[in-house]
């Protein structure tokens, strides 16, 4: 059984979701990043990096058990290990991954961002949130551009919708009104009707 390392944040829910819509068998574990238990040793010896997820697949691709880190790594590995939600052919496989990464290197940033000034700063920084809300807003654009074309991010539902959709799920975080962009509105609804996504955004307990 997979054991998944974890907290209630959208990148921990990336891999939750993904475990579920594979059916893969999994146990939580819970590290409390409001405590700091990200960087206790045992942790560390998961994850290198002291975030969360992590997970430890005891039936690695060599029979091994394997250690992962990286949610946007994690859920190509999922993908390989369940031969699902990353298409087969080339193209389709390529164009999942593009807008994986765009999510691991602009959405996750941009809006972590946006939470942090908005949520958490000790002292309003107008700066900072200026630059962040704008680029956030230019990310939706993007996003709904894209939505526009098709269904979902890589045309076919893929681990690219599933690590972008639990950060748009806290909109309100960084204050903005899905329906000033309909398409990402339209596919956020689509996504939160799945019942494996429903599950996975309620992991940790």
């Amino acid at each position: 059984m997979i054991a998944l390392y974890t907290w209630g944040t959208p990148n921990g829910r990336k891999v939750s979701i993904m475990l579920e819509e594979c059916g893969l068998p999994y146990r939580v574990h819970k590290v409390d990043i409001t405590r700091g238990e990200q960087f206790s040793p045992t942790y560390i010896a998961i994850n290198a990096n002291s975030r969360i997820p992590a997970i430890v697949d005891p039936q690695g691709p060599d029979g091994a058990p394997i250690k992962m880190m990286e949610s946007g790594a994690i859920l190509v590995y999922l993908a390989g290990k369940c031969g699902r939600f990353l298409p087969p052919s080339d193209r389709g496989k390529y164009e999942s991954l593009q807008w994986l990464m765009f999510q691991m290197g602009a959405v996750g940033r941009m809006f972590g961002q946006t939470h942090h000034f908005l949520r958490y700063a000790p002292e309003r920084m107008e700066y900072a949130i200026g630059r962040y809300t704008r680029e956030t807003a230019r990310l939706y654009e993007v996003l709904n551009a894209r939505l526009g074309q098709q269904a979902f991010l890589a045309g076919e539902y893929s681990i690219a919708d599933m690590a972008t959709f639990p950060w748009v799920a806290r909109h309100e975080w960084h204050e903005v009104a899905l329906a000033t962009y309909p398409h990402v509105l339209r596919w956020f609804k689509a996504i939160a009707a799945r019942p494996a996504v429903q599950r996975g955004m309620a992991v940790p307990a």
